[in-house]
């Protein structure tokens, strides 16, 4: 067979003596075999279950020979398209095309279309006008049924419909794609396959769905975006395995799109199979020429603890994909996996995340969720930790402890983001003092998001104070274990809430804290998230109250420029921003303003101001050499203040 990779052309299939592959599996990502990408555990547990499996990886979609490379399947085909929404990974959230793709070799960006997984179903369809099509992955995950597509603008159908797809398998689909394999291997119609969890299907025959909830109508929604907010609430509150309903949305007459309920999480031992199957660990060679795949570089050296995340942000779209119960991998699986790549040559005694979509959380929330599901109408962390949250780290504290034991490993960083209202609420600080300790390098990200309780109360993130105390608290800590740590905040404008009296709140909080984030993140409002709905629709779905939405594209840069506020390339809009809030004051030549008046304001010369100005920003970063300092540096300088409280 030459590699351990699965086969990506018919000499690779002919070689392992197949003339026919089971599944054909369509990526908009390049072929890299690590479990921290979709296509490679998809195809891996197939192959477990003894199916044939070839793939086809970012194939050219203007040309519909490139999907015959295997000739027809038995069984089916398998489309995602890639470990991020195509449009995502194409598009800033200002909606310019970006420069580099790192799922692609060499970084190069162009090589899938806008749409993926739409544009390969119909490509696919051109030529095989009967062969079973599934589509999963993050893509069709979140689009699986009518969405709000910010890239457009407007309200789009099941992706099913539009990518001439039969079956979407939604979440995390180790369940669902063996049941669907053994059901068309079995020789069960595509058609007939109405019953697994985790899966969507069409109908023409409403009558046909037993024990389901009707949506609103697709056309309905698109002329009322209320009734497409309600639609969307009862969609959050039907993502659980346990008490999710089946869903029902017309469109038209004639045609439904039905969602099941999600498939059961996995238990410890299905989470550690998966993880056990014989990955290569890296990207296909034939990769190598052009430089190989960018993605492999932060998760080579990974470890994935966990998956699901009951912290409920309501800008992330985990709910709708992962699911809110944890599901957790052993501790012998983990020091398994890293047994593996502590002795690879490029190891270089560093690893680099153990975690998942929050690090520190191990278990799920509370006892009954494995039995009834997550509540419906609750958070388990907003607006403060529920009374039956468990919170406990006793077990993540000996699972680093254990890797940190490793022959060769030096360092365990934690870089998937932990968070730190869990932490606060426990009563034991052993993990605080642990992460200070032994899992931090001189800065630790986090990301409370905003200071405005107005604007957290719209993303479901915790109050301020929240913030404040742990922060207070991490200083104290890395003081008593005598190391000079900072906070490195993420910060988010222009979420929905947020007025301009909410951005230059949050200006003011990074006036007194002395910090100007390098890169600030807008908004971006991705399928299937609460924050999506409200930007969308301009009411919040839990209540159906309106909420402030900033969409001009001025405005929210002017949003953008005020965290940013010392950098002189921003003063214009800083300066209109001001005037709009009604906070002039922060123009002047004291301590609390924010810029300095131009010639307009003071009556001096403008060149001479703004020369002034200038020169005072730009050497605000700087040491006594007039030298920018490192990276290290400049955050030490920043936080000199905090650190001293």
């Amino acid at each position: 067979m030459g590699t351990g990779f699965l086969p990506v052309c018919r000499q690779d299939m002919e070689e392992r003596g197949w003339n026919q592959v089971d599944f054909v599996y369509v990526s908009g990502d390049a072929y890299v075999d690590h479990p921290s990408f979709g296509h490679a555990i998809i195809t891996r547990v197939l192959e477990a279950y003894g199916y044939r499996v070839g793939i086809i990886a970012q194939p050219d979609w203007k040309d519909p020979e490139s999907i015959t490379v295997f000739g027809e399947p038995r069984l089916g085909f398998l489309v995602s398209a890639g470990n991020m929404d195509s449009m995502v990974n194409h598009y800033s959230v200002s909606k310019k095309p970006r420069k580099t793709d790192a799922f692609t070799p060499g970084g190069q960006m162009g090589r899938r279309p806008d749409y993926a997984a739409v544009v390969y179903g119909n490509l696919i369809r051109r030529t095989y006008k009967r062969t079973p099509v599934i589509l999963g992955g993050i893509e069709a995950s979140l689009r699986r049924l009518a969405h709000y597509d910010y890239w457009s603008d407007r309200l789009k159908r099941s992706v099913l419909l539009d990518a001439g797809a039969d079956l979407i398998s939604y979440g995390m689909g180790e369940r669902s794609i063996v049941e669907i394999a053994e059901a068309l291997d079995a020789g069960l119609d595509i058609r007939d396959i109405t019953y697994i969890p985790g899966t969507v299907y069409k109908t023409k025959d409403a009558g046909s769905v037993y024990d389901g909830v009707v949506l609103p109508g697709y056309e309905e929604m698109a002329a009322d975006k209320l009734l497409y907010a309600r639609s969307f609430y009862t969609q959050y509150c039907n993502t659980d395995p346990y008490a999710g309903k089946r869903l029902v949305e017309p469109y038209g007459e004639h045609l439904y799109v039905v969602q099941n309920p999600p498939s059961l999480p996995l238990s410890q031992a299905e989470m550690d199979r998966v993880y056990s199957y014989p990955y290569m660990r890296t990207y296909h060679p034939s990769y190598e020429a052009a430089g190989g795949v960018p993605a492999i570089a932060e998760v080579k050296f990974s470890l994935i603890s966990s998956r699901g995340c009951f912290g409920g942000c309501n800008f992330c779209a985990l709910t709708f994909h992962q699911g809110r119960i944890l599901q957790t991998r052993s501790h012998e699986s983990l020091l398994a996996e890293a047994g593996q790549f502590i002795w690879d040559e490029e190891f270089k005694g560093y690893i680099h995340d153990v975690g998942g979509p929050t690090a520190n959380f191990r278990q799920p929330s509370c006892e009954k969720q494995l039995r009834c599901g997550v509540c419906k109408d609750r958070q388990c962390l907003y607006p403060g930790p529920c009374r039956n949250l468990r919170v406990d780290h006793r077990d993540y504290v000996t699972l680093l402890r254990r890797l940190r034991e490793l022959p060769g490993v030096k360092k365990v960083f934690i870089r998937s983001g932990i968070r730190f209202d869990y932490v606060m609420a426990d009563p034991d600080d052993t993990f605080f003092r642990e992460l200070c300790e032994h899992h931090v390098s001189g800065q630790l990200k986090v990301a409370p998001e905003h200071v405005s309780d107005t604007v957290l109360e719209k993303m479901g993130k915790p109050g301020n104070q929240v913030y404040q105390a742990f922060a207070d608290k991490y200083y104290a800590i890395s003081r008593q274990i005598h190391k000079e740590q900072y906070l490195v905040p993420y910060l988010m404008s222009s979420h929905p809430g947020s007025t301009m009296k909410e951005a230059v709140r949050l200006a003011e909080y990074l006036r007194d804290l002395g910090y100007m984030p390098e890169q600030v993140q807008d908004f971006y409002p991705t399928p299937s998230t609460i924050s999506t709905c409200m930007y969308y629709t301009g009411v919040d779905p839990r209540d159906m109250k309106p909420v402030y939405v900033p969409k001009n594209p001025h405005e929210k840069a002017m949003q953008r420029a005020l965290i940013q506020y010392r950098n002189p390339k921003n003063y214009e809009l800083v300066a209109e921003a001001l005037k709009k809030a009604g906070r002039t004051d922060l123009i002047g030549y004291g301590k609390q303003c924010l810029i300095r008046p131009r010639r307009e304001e003071s009556g001096r010369d403008t060149r001479a101001v703004l020369h002034s100005d200038t020169k005072k920003q730009e050497g605000a970063g700087k040491d006594r050499r007039g030298q920018h300092p490192g990276k290290k540096r400049t955050i030490r300088n920043i936080h000199k203040k905090k650190a001293r409280l």
